[in-house]
């Protein structure tokens, strides 16, 4: 796990932050349209931005699951194709964290070659890239004291799940057992959703009890349905990305609203 912190206050009161991953650039069902009609209104708002959180490339090869035949786009095409993609993005300052997926660790165990490390190095975020997981410290607004809130985030591109609704939910909630945080973020299950706890955390300083409210995001894909999927038998899964927003307007208490 890797600590990045952003001090992003001076974009306003709110800041919206888009999830994304499993974008399976180069898979024929890749809807390469609202891939970029995403990044478009990422790169047109002052507030928002992203966090890549792996799978962005499909990365079929011949020893793996998926289709190498029926891929738009091969390999290396995809990584050229991503780096088209989001060097807009980058050049803005829009992207703040980028871990691998599943897709791409193919061909590190293939060949040893990290796609999205390579990824980043070309756009110039090896900061902030890291191959496992990260918690984000994300800066925003202002209090009434004048110090900005602080949020902490998790993300992970996740394993696991399986194919039910109920399972895909429960796996996105057991991250509360590694870390503590306000925002638990997994993809990798391609269904978008939402999920609210309490928690009570104890306050050493003072001998109370605090309770703090933990939100679960499950990102979308742009996969339309068709291909691997259908022959699997997958049911066809929304693509509507969540989106995030970290309210920072005075008073003491942080908030969270997840959009989908």
């Amino acid at each position: 796990m890797k600590a990045i912190t952003h001090d992003l206050s001076a974009s306003g009161k709110n800041v919206h932050i888009v999830p994304l991953a499993d974008l399976h650039i180069g898979d024929s069902q890749a809807d390469m349209k609202a891939i970029q009609e995403m990044l478009n209104q990422i790169l047109a708002l002052d507030d928002v931005y992203c966090i890549l959180g792996g799978d962005l490339m499909d990365s079929a090869i011949a020893s793996s699951i998926g289709d190498t035949y029926a891929a738009k786009l091969q390999p290396m095409e995809q990584l050229q194709k991503c780096v088209e993609l989001f060097q807009p993005l980058a050049d803005a300052g829009k992207i703040l964290g980028v871990l691998p997926g599943n897709h791409e660790n193919r061909i590190y165990k293939a060949a040893g070659v990290d796609m999205t490390r390579v990824f980043c190095d070309q756009l110039g975020l090896t900061e902030l890239y890291s191959e496992t997981t990260a918690l984000y410290f994300l800066k925003v607004g202002s209090q009434s004291r004048g110090r900005p809130f602080v949020y902490t985030l998790y993300y992970t591109h996740g394993s696991g799940g399986g194919r039910k609704a109920g399972g895909k939910i429960n796996r996105l909630m057991d991250y509360a057992n590694i870390v503590d945080a306000d925002i638990y973020v997994c993809c990798h299950t391609h269904m978008p959703a939402v999920a609210k706890m309490e928690y009570i955390r104890p306050v050493p300083q003072n001998g109370t009890l605090a309770h703090v409210e933990k939100t679960f995001v499950n990102t979308a894909s742009s996969l339309v349905y068709g291909g691997y999927g259908d022959r699997q038998g997958y049911a066809p899964a929304s693509n509507s990305y969540p989106v995030i927003e970290l309210h920072g307007e005075g008073g003491t208490e942080k908030a969270v609203t997840v959009h989908i």
